[in-house]
């Protein structure tokens, strides 16, 4: 699945990097981008980014520490002042949506 990406700061580069590093712990080695996981990222000239992501399951039960990690690693990136992630479920996650690094990763190839 291909990220949707709006960016009026010039940092999405730097946010993927940071995206990469946060992990489902139910699905280590893949990193949230690897798996699908985010769906948008929006930078706005206000110095705000905005993550639209899903859950792989909507009572995933590590659902509000994911957010959290995703909110503070973006917020810490030079040039941000206010990161928010919205959670979505529209369209709902599938396998479908992770990378053939992943899926092989994973042991679903």
């Amino acid at each position: 699945m291909n990220i949707i990406v709006m960016d009026r700061l010039g940092l999405a580069p730097q946010i993927e990097e940071a995206l990469a590093t946060v992990y489902d712990p139910e699905l280590k080695p893949a990193n949230i981008l690897d798996l699908g996981l985010v769906y948008e990222i929006i930078t706005k000239e206000n110095k705000q980014a905005k993550i639209v992501m899903t859950l792989t399951a909507p009572g995933c039960p590590v659902a509000g520490e994911l957010m959290n990690e995703v909110q503070q690693k973006v917020a810490a990136i030079e040039g941000i002042e206010e990161a928010i992630v919205e959670l979505t479920f529209d369209p709902p996650w599938t396998k479908d949506m992770m990378s053939e690094e992943a899926k092989l990763e994973l042991g679903f190839l």
